[in-house]
């Protein structure tokens, strides 16, 4: 298992917390209260490390017109909105929530070129709130593949006040290479143009660079 980079500080930080606290409760504590500190701490760290983790899962033999979950998670949209940002039309939206046990590593739905980067302040609304697609601090991206461009965004959640974009303007991104981290739990959305072939389900568990949720039109 690999840690992913963003994790490598706060893990260090907090494990020289967790040690000390374990040595002043092993030092001065009863005990069970000595135990029971030893338990909570080693819960902790687990959960910290698991947090930043970051399995590598690399695509091959999918393709290029196939576009695969940038997050794991759970399916909570999939609808035909407006999308008023970038391509101010309709398009197909999928919004995959991530709770903090998820890995949170974000990688690129298709290959092809950044067209679109832009980051928005805003509010920290509950991930799967209607509005936080709009309202809360965000991410975008936009990935132009030939005729079609797929448009990604990073959405902060009630925790998650943290995000990270890698994309660059003309940056060429292959198929589930990362573009962004969000730190705890948030939520992604993927724009796709009318026409692409949704095949995930509502409520459905998807992983990144795993589960393929759509293709688009040729």
């Amino acid at each position: 298992m690999y840690i992913h980079k963003e994790g490598h500080t706060i893990i260090i930080i907090a494990l020289i917390i967790l040690v000390g606290l374990c040595y002043l409760s092993g030092t001065f504590a009863p005990q069970l209260i000595a135990i029971l500190t030893y338990v909570f701490t080693a819960v902790i760290a687990y959960l910290i490390i698991q947090f930043f983790r970051n399995p590598k899962r690399p695509v091959a033999g999918i393709p290029p017109s196939t576009v695969i979950c940038p997050a794991d998670g759970k399916v909570v949209v999939i609808e035909e909105v407006e999308e008023p940002e970038y391509f101010k039309d309709k398009r197909i939206q999928i919004s995959v929530f991530m709770s903090p046990l998820n890995v949170h590593s974000n990688k690129a739905a298709i290959p092809g070129e950044v067209s679109y980067t832009k980051y928005h302040e805003g509010k920290y609304l509950v991930a799967w709130h209607p509005k936080s697609s709009t309202e809360n601090e965000r991410s975008t991206i936009v990935i132009k593949q030939e005729k079609n461009e797929v448009l990604l965004r990073q959405i902060a959640g009630a925790v998650a006040r943290r995000i990270k974009n890698y994309a660059k303007v003309g940056q060429e991104l292959n198929h589930g290479e990362e573009f962004g981290f969000i730190k705890f739990g948030s939520r992604v959305d993927i724009f796709l143009p009318l026409g692409s072939e949704v095949l995930v389900k509502h409520d459905q568990i998807v992983r990144a660079n795993i589960t393929q949720i759509a293709n688009l039109p040729s």
